[in-house]
């Protein structure tokens, strides 16, 4: 008798216990991969490609004018585009058929006319920003949830070539740069709109650059540029812990800074070149430890590897590698000038002439294993590549094409 009883009591027990729910991570997307660095986890991709390119999986040629970056999830892929002035946030199946087109307002037209923003999602919700500072949260059915605009609501300047920040996400906060002299970073609640906190910053115009989130034990910091200083605050309260100024003026820094084991790196088209500084453990103070105008980059991105990075030279045409401890150059490899980006092994190197390259950066040399010229599109070569799914996605202008990277 007292057996049955011990064993009901048992049974009663795990009848009232909580369920064991295993929580499954809401899918995120963002400008240049899961940390901003421009290097893609993918793997068993190819380490040199036919003569002939790789193969074309398919292309759809009517995305609209813009020069941002698409995202890529489970099953979708999002992208911003510009028809006759008016933007739109647009989904795709993988296969590249339209699922739906939404409008988020008026697009830039001044200079290089079209959408400059690559979308930011966080489970069901997407945030995008137009050239006239106009943000933008759709849900994933395309549904427009609340908008702001960094000029109207927030007494915001827009520059030359309009806002290009895509925007940074942050549990419930987003974060946003209007750049004028009061309002130079705001941080919204992400659900509704409504703001957080305004921070002065540097109070000097923004400068092309999505800004980097820098976790510490303590604290959270915002790492960004404005007209002419790189700088962060903190996410808490917008407090601005530091700043770096650059020494020769300069108001196009297009580069997303990274951070490693201490130390933040970025890369700018004038000013200080390629720079590192070492962030002090409670993220309140930097310290330069090296810079070098031997790599002069705008807005086409860098990327460490170990203790490398590989980049393109704005003024001589080539790529480089450069000691992440020391600054020198490594090595240097004809290739005129564009975007880096990395996955397994590899650097996938996209110039301004249109030819995408494969780099082996074995024993830090640069060899070019491969290359073959994008013959679809439209524009500028300044979209940088995607790597999802085994699958290299490209952006020229108007056309979107995706070319199959997979072992056979």
């Amino acid at each position: 008798m007292k057996n049955l009883l011990f064993l009901g009591l048992i049974i009663l027990m795990y009848s009232c216990a909580e369920p064991v729910v295993n929580e499954v991570a809401p899918e995120f997307a963002q400008w240049r991969g899961d940390n901003r660095d421009g290097k893609y986890t993918d793997t068993n991709l190819m380490k040199s490609w036919p003569k002939e390119g790789l193969s074309l999986l398919w292309f759809n040629d009517s995305i609209g004018t813009g020069y941002g970056s698409p995202i890529v999830t489970s099953d979708r892929l999002y992208v911003m585009g510009a028809f006759d002035s008016t933007g739109y946030l647009m989904a795709f199946n993988l296969n590249g058929k339209m699922l739906w087109k939404s409008t988020y307002g008026k697009e830039f037209t001044e200079s290089f006319e079209g959408s400059r923003c690559t979308p930011t999602l966080i489970g069901d919700l997407m945030y995008v920003c137009s050239g006239h500072g106009e943000i933008t949260c759709f849900d994933t059915a395309g549904t427009k949830k609340w908008s702001k605009n960094m000029i109207t609501d927030f007494n915001g300047k827009n520059i030359h070539f309009g806002y290009s920040e895509s925007l940074l996400i942050d549990d419930s906060t987003l974060f946003a740069t209007p750049g004028s002299n009061d309002t130079n970073v705001v941080a919204l609640d992400r659900f509704t709109g409504t703001l957080k906190w305004i921070s002065k910053g540097k109070s000097q115009l923004s400068a092309y650059c999505s800004p980097l989130l820098i976790t510490l034990s303590n604290r959270k910091i915002m790492a960004t540029f404005s007209a002419n200083e790189f700088f962060g605050l903190d996410t808490k309260n917008g407090n601005l812990l530091w700043s770096h100024k650059q020494d020769t003026f300069c108001d196009i820094h297009g580069n997303t800074p990274f951070f490693e084991n201490g130390s933040i790196y970025y890369a700018a088209g004038c000013g200080n070149g390629l720079v590192r500084l070492e962030l002090s453990a409670d993220g309140s103070k930097i310290s330069e430890k090296w810079r070098t105008n031997k790599l002069i980059n705008y807005i086409s991105g860098v990327v460490k590897v170990n203790n490398v990075i590989y980049g393109a030279c704005e003024d001589s045409k080539k790529w480089k590698s450069v000691d992440a401890l020391t600054g020198n150059v490594i090595d240097s490899l004809d290739f005129n000038k564009g975007i880096t980006i990395f996955a397994d092994s590899m650097l996938y190197c996209y110039n301004e002439k249109g030819e995408l390259g494969l780099i082996d950066p074995k024993a830090n040399k640069l060899q070019l294993v491969s290359s073959f010229k994008i013959d679809k599109g439209t524009k500028e070569h300044f979209a940088h590549p995607v790597i999802c799914h085994g699958v290299l996605y490209v952006r020229h202008g108007k056309s979107l094409l995706a070319y199959d990277l997979r072992k056979k």
